[in-house]
């Protein structure tokens, strides 16, 4: 069993993708999708959450490059535009997390463990395991296994209490028997995902709806 019968997990429902905090709030602004098809390839796009409060717009992914469209438009829907994105938080490396990079060229950019702004990279612990601090409510956490580098991004303080934006920690709420077959080194992210269920109280994984963890007593 890759979960511990220490947790639970709840799917949330489809109209629950906004999470109201103080002083961050939290969107998803596209659920991913994983669908394998008949020929043996799989279609599939990432998560795309916003994160805002306390002067920062965060976005965490950003899907992949035929996702354009829609991800501009969505901003827009919440009053902003790309340059209004203060940081950008790719979990991982693949094209269906980071394929818009290009729309947020004034941001900080996180992706994986390198840290930059335009073509400056900046120094920062996240390959040692160390959090980068964004300030005391959000951080983006290591969190590796499925891919070489991963991270997640931790808000707390919000309606629903600390949330996980995880990338492809997890791929779905019902992902148990299969995320191993998508890992690079499934030990390490047995450890990331466990970690996970012990502090967050939302996930919000890389290919499906966001869910809520409950920790029996």
């Amino acid at each position: 069993m890759a979960f511990s019968v220490d947790f639970q997990k709840i799917l949330l429902r489809e109209t629950q993708l906004d999470f109201p905090g103080h002083p961050y709030s939290v969107s998803v602004l596209k659920v991913g999708y994983y669908d394998p098809q008949p020929d043996g390839t799989f279609r599939a796009d990432g998560t795309v959450t916003l994160v805002t409060g306390d002067g920062n717009n965060i976005l965490v992914d950003t899907g992949g490059p035929w996702s354009r469209d829609f991800l501009v438009e969505s901003l827009r829907k919440k009053g902003l535009e790309p340059g209004d994105i203060h940081l950008v938080v790719g979990t991982h490396g693949h094209s269906d997390h980071v394929g818009n990079l290009n729309l947020f060229p004034s941001a900080v950019v996180i992706v994986g463990y390198d840290l930059s702004r335009g073509d400056i990279y900046r120094p920062n612990k996240m390959a040692q395991g160390h959090a980068h601090v964004v300030d005391q409510h959000v951080c983006v956490v290591p969190s590796p296994g499925h891919s070489g580098q991963d991270v997640s991004v931790q808000v707390k303080g919000t309606s629903v209490g600390t949330i996980l934006v995880a990338g492809d920690l997890f791929d779905c709420c019902a992902d148990d028997d299969t995320w191993r077959d998508l890992s690079l080194n499934p030990a390490a992210q047995e450890t990331s995902r466990q970690q996970a269920l012990r502090t967050a109280d939302v996930i919000i994984p890389g290919h499906g709806l966001p869910f809520r963890v409950l920790r029996k007593s």
